[in-house]
């Protein structure tokens, strides 16, 4: 007999073990509908994505809600919950009796095991759908543990609408995490699930309260009647229910990228998250119907994304608020250049204070202007970088290379596209390249990080991917010049201490298309884009009027961190100052003081100051010998001087340069005039001759007529003619072609004429 029933027991338990092999309960993961939820960094929700049953649901762990409503969950619904095998049978046996004695419901025979199989699995409220229920509950803590069970019902719980779980109706009823629920708020949403819809708080606020008075008075012997006391005098007040919104674009982004994860947790701040909002919402007024704006904040320790708005207005579509701004390749404008700078210092070609030609120039037919549309003449690197000239940046990347420019900025972690079917030209550095936001704030976090560059992380467990851009010492001296142009420049005293603030660089495309500004201090890097996602152009919108404005708001609203002594950022090793003159860029040391025109003080690295960039107009050495007539100082040669000789050792400026020089310049660096017995000698600059108007002449306007207009004119030039009034070009002609320009504001006015062959003629005039 023992034995027969031994063999049925062990075939009941087979039959059991094989109807749970193929009758497993729907557990999440498998059948049961997938939500996901995007976090920040604190936990607080950015943005919820609902399951196919558009329920809205914030997986959450145990040990991330209030210790107050486990205590009041256990013991309001399950207190055996710990002992019990998913089945309560004295529950069940009290809950019958009590419908047999009173002929209704008093109190459920509901474990939260089974509580969480009628959540997974609805059955209907008969004896077969309570046995069901049952052997679902069994199915489960054969499966999972009890805290995985609690879990379950933690985060699928019926909270009203399509809340479900305990961190989703927190959120939406209370506005705070359920780690901080309050005895009162844990008591309440403990109830919850018991009439979702008739106890929901935001409606029925009066029924809601009663019911939360309910576990209160249960909870008595748990937290004490004092305490329970004070909790029953709290008002219920809910909040509106509304579905999470913040930093929409960047949730959409992550959610599609860890699409098979629940929960994602991103490092994004909460906090600053909003303020960034808030900010570009408050310049929303001011912009052009269809324009949008981005920004990224990036921490340079960790490369973490503190804060990332990808487009204006998220519930604006004519401000195409699905595009993501971040993300989209963009001409970069001039933001390339301190790039440029720093590869050019690491191939030791240039130092901080080189000396490059801010002149019209053309790079084998490529002729770049400055935005401006005026020429500054002799420039330094520092200068050349602070102002963004075009023209110095064009020269330095011709020496540089734009191959190997652009397969530099790739190896140094930053992607560029070209035009379908072009290579690397020259264009590059003015924006003929594109490039995302999340490019250019990866690769300038590389000035703050010693030359070393990241991509930027979005989720708390992504791995930091690191390349070297440039060497510490290139970056130190970059960002050093970009801090001292700045306007949040500080003044530093005693040496070689660097200024402290914000190192930050503008950016503007090719038909005012695209505004940028992205800069780094000592904690973070922020990057700026501004203009419409269609690439409709934005006349007057550049990167230092719109988008370096709301840069440095951002670091004041975001970066808390004081700058700090000045000195304490010291020169990393390799990086000195030293004395270099103009025009030879070399050290002043070595040089005599005839040949040193202008002294200036430069940040060397690697103890390299290289020299000059060879003369694109004239050949022969930039050092040359001059030969004066003894007696009078004239210049003269072999062959036609009066008297004795004599030799002077003479510094050549670029050929480019010498109608930009002053007169205290012109007249120690450029050789005197020929003797008359000379005056067949040819020099770098005869050959071409201003006509029609006389050095020091003075023009009248007549009365009150209109104001006096010039044919400017010259003779002896070749291929083309640029005109500079004020070294301002004003206009490209052919040779022997004239030039009518006016002159509507009295004052004195320097006229240059420079053909293609660097050879040019000045005269100074004044209008009155």
């Amino acid at each position: 007999m023992i034995r027969r029933l031994r063999l049925a027991l062990a075939t009941a338990l087979a039959l059991l073990l094989l109807a749970d092999q193929l009758f497993p309960p729907p557990l999440p993961g498998r059948a049961a509908p997938h939500a996901q939820v995007v976090l920040a960094r604190d936990g607080t929700p950015l943005r919820a994505f609902p399951d196919r049953t558009h329920i809205w649901r914030h997986p959450v762990r145990k040990d991330e809600v209030s210790p107050r409503y486990l205590e009041a969950l256990i013991a309001y619904e399950d207190r055996f919950f710990h002992w019990h095998p998913g089945v309560n049978p004295l529950a069940l046996l009290r809950a019958a009796g009590q419908w047999a004695t009173s002929g209704r419901v008093v109190s459920g025979g509901s474990t939260l095991t089974m509580q969480v199989a009628r959540i997974l699995e609805p059955t209907p409220h008969t004896l077969r759908g309570k046995l069901r229920q049952m052997v679902r509950a069994l199915q489960l803590e054969l499966r999972l543990s009890k805290r995985e069970i609690l879990e379950l019902y933690l985060g699928y719980a019926p909270m009203g609408g399509v809340l479900e779980g305990v961190e989703a109706a927190s959120r939406a009823y209370l506005g705070k995490p359920a780690a901080r629920l309050t005895e009162s708020e844990a008591a309440l949403l403990t109830v919850l699930p018991q009439a979702p819809s008739l106890l929901r708080p935001d409606r029925y606020p009066e029924r809601a309260r009663a019911a939360r008075d309910k576990v209160l008075a249960r909870m008595a012997p748990h937290w004490g009647a004092d305490v329970v006391r004070e909790a029953r005098e709290e008002p219920v007040i809910a909040q509106t229910v509304r579905e999470p919104l913040l930093a929409p674009l960047f949730a959409e982004r992550v959610r599609r990228e860890h699409s098979r994860q629940p929960r994602v947790e991103t490092t994004l701040d909460a906090g600053m998250q909003g303020m960034i909002e808030q900010l570009i919402a408050s310049r929303l007024s001011v912009l052009p119907p269809r324009v949008s704006m981005a920004a990224l904040v990036v921490d340079n320790a960790t490369l973490e994304v503190l804060a990332y708005a990808g487009s204006a207005d998220f519930a604006d579509d004519s401000r195409f608020a699905h595009v993501d701004m971040v993300r989209a390749m963009r001409s970069p404008g001039s933001t390339l250049k301190p790039f440029l700078y720093g590869l050019a210092l690491d191939e030791g070609l240039i130092h901080s204070e080189s000396l490059l030609a801010d002149v019209p120039q053309s790079f084998s037919g490529y002729q770049p202007g400055n935005f401006q549309a005026n020429f500054s003449g002799p420039v330094s690197v520092s200068h050349a970088l602070q102002k963004s000239l075009n023209v110095p940046a064009v020269e330095v990347l011709d020496h540089l290379g734009p191959q190997r420019f652009v397969a530099q900025l790739r190896r140094g972690g930053l992607r560029l596209e070209l035009p379908r079917g072009a290579g690397p030209n020259l264009s590059v550095i003015l924006g003929g390249a594109a490039t995302s936001l999340e490019g250019l704030v990866g690769a300038y976090s590389s000035f703050a990080r010693g030359g070393i560059a990241a991509r930027p992380r979005y989720v708390q467990d992504a791995p930091l991917e690191e390349t070297r851009m440039m060497s510490a010492g290139a970056a130190f001296i970059v960002r050093d010049i970009l801090e001292s142009g700045g306007p949040l420049a500080r003044a530093v005293e005693g040496g070689v201490g660097v200024r402290r603030g914000i190192a930050f660089k503008t950016g503007t495309s090719f038909g005012f298309r695209d505004a940028w500004s992205v800069g780094v201090s000592d904690r973070l890097t922020v990057g700026v884009w501004v203009g419409r996602p269609d690439g409709t152009p934005n006349p007057g919108f550049f990167g230092a009027n719109i988008a370096a404005p709301l840069l440095i708001d951002v670091f004041a609203a975001v970066d808390g961190a004081p700058p700090g002594p000045p000195g304490s950022r010291l020169p990393p090793e390799g990086v000195s100052q030293a004395k270099v003159c103009w025009p030879l860029g070399t050290w002043s040391a070595d040089l005599p003081p005839g040949l040193c025109h202008e002294q200036r003080t430069a940040w060397i690295l690697n103890g390299a100051a290289p020299p000059t960039f060879p003369d694109r107009l004239r050949g022969g050495a930039p050092r040359y010998t001059d030969y004066r007539d003894a007696e009078s100082g004239l210049r003269v040669r072999a062959g036609c001087a009066p008297g004795e000789m004599r030799a002077v050792e003479m510094a050549r400026w670029p050929a480019a340069l010498e109608p930009w020089l002053d007169s205290g310049t012109r007249r120690h660096a450029l050789p005197p005039a020929w003797a008359p017995a000379c005056r067949d000698a040819v020099a770098p600059e005869a050959g071409l001759k201003i006509v029609g108007v006389a050095d020091g002449e003075t023009i009248r306007r007549a009365g009150t007529g209109p104001a006096p207009e010039l044919r400017l004119e010259a003779r002896g030039g070749q291929d083309s003619l640029t005109w500079l009034v004020n070294g301002v070009q004003v206009g490209r002609v052919a040779a022997g072609r004239s030039l009518l320009w006016k002159f509507p504001v009295a004052g004195p006015y320097r006229i240059t004429a420079m053909d293609d062959a660097g050879r040019f003629d000045s005269v100074e005039i004044s209008v009155r």
